[in-house]
């Protein structure tokens, strides 16, 4: 005869399948449920680090800015000495200009801060050619005709340059231009930063102008580095050159107001380990009660079930003795469970008919 599945063990698997399968499930859907809510609550505070970053650093420039267009309403390139007056005024206020001055329509340097480059020609320089025009801000640059006139520094000099276009009766007569230190950026940028979020600023070529220092100057080719400038905020989850798993939020544009665009763009990171260490944590956490609930579940099912079997396998053992000799031990009075009881007492009742009929 085939051996059959017993009652403890039916109760057992059959109560754990019934019992485990609905709470695997659910608890599997509940982790992943919170995993993806961890996901975007680190998002959500990588974008607000990377938006407040991004106002924080335009208003610093904001503020240069406002002093150069506000000058080049008022500086008249025809006043040598208004203009002078003016220069030399702007230049001891704030001490972030490395160079500030008045170049006339031809491109010659006529008054500068410290009189560096007075009478030199800036006619090829981006930001004179592109001041007669408009507004404009230049990127981040190494010093060109500066390099000689400033101080010997260990690190090269390197400079942004702003510059607006000078009026006079209603036509453009000349040029005012400032190089700020690129030494005063970085040092916004770095208070900017957060212990395990790296902020970095983005080019318009993708060039890492300020972050970790294993990326500095260097072209970056990830996916958020090619989306900057071309999106919304945005977010990524990737792998980076150093090998690790970042979560990446796009800041495509550094402005605020009429502030002429640099074409920078942030980059907010945090190493997706680290963002997502408390949510493990606790989904860890999670599925240790889980485990233990679990196995605690278990052996109460197993003392049940053993519950279950014991008194209808005292009973089968009655039975198949009384198969054998009428006048065996008489049934277990069982009193767990109705069936058990009522199925003892009609045990009992067969074993005093069979005695009756054999005359024993």
């Amino acid at each position: 005869m085939p051996k059959r599945m017993s009652l403890l063990s039916l109760v057992f698997f059959g109560g754990a399948l019934l019992m485990l399968v609905p709470a695997l499930v659910t608890a599997t859907i509940y982790t992943a449920l919170l995993q993806q809510r961890g996901e975007q609550l680190q998002v959500e505070a990588l974008r607000a680090r990377g938006e407040l970053s991004s106002a924080l650093l335009a208003r610093r420039l904001y503020g240069v800015w406002m002093d150069v267009a506000r000058s080049a309403e008022l500086i008249d390139p025809t006043d040598l000495t208004n203009a002078r007056e003016h220069i030399n005024f702007l230049s001891r206020l704030d001490r972030r200009y490395t160079w500030l001055g008045v170049a006339e329509l031809e491109g010659m340097v006529l008054v500068a801060k410290d009189g560096m480059l007075e009478g030199v020609s800036v006619a090829q320089r981006p930001w004179f050619r592109r001041g007669l025009v408009s507004p404009t801000a230049i990127d981040v640059h190494a010093a060109q005709l500066l390099a000689s006139q400033l101080p010997a520094s260990r690190t090269p000099y390197r400079f942004i340059d702003l510059a607006a276009p000078l009026r006079h009766a209603g036509s453009v007569a000349g040029v005012i231009g400032a190089h700020l230190d690129w030494k005063w950026v970085a040092e916004g940028m770095d208070s900017l930063q957060a212990p395990g979020i790296d902020v970095l600023l983005l080019s318009g070529d993708r060039t890492v102008l300020f972050g970790p220092p294993d990326l500095i100057n260097k072209p970056l080719n990830i996916g958020s580095a090619l989306a900057a400038n071309r999106v919304t905020t945005a977010y990524l989850a990737e792998r980076w050159p150093d090998g690790r798993d970042y979560f990446t939020v796009i800041v495509p544009t550094v402005g605020f107001a009429d502030l002429p665009s640099f074409g920078w763009s942030l980059l907010v990171r945090q190493s997706a380990d680290a963002a997502m260490a408390s949510t493990r944590n606790l989904i860890r956490s999670f599925w240790t009660s889980f485990g233990a609930c679990a196995i605690a579940a278990l052996a109460l099912l197993l003392c049940a079930a053993q519950w279950l079997r014991t008194p209808l396998r005292r009973l089968s053992d009655t039975a198949e003795a009384l198969v054998r000799d009428p006048s065996a031990r008489p049934p277990y009075p069982e009193t767990r469970f109705d069936e058990a009881a009522r199925l003892s007492d009609a045990l009992a009742r067969i074993q005093a008919k069979l005695m009756v009929n054999s005359g024993l």
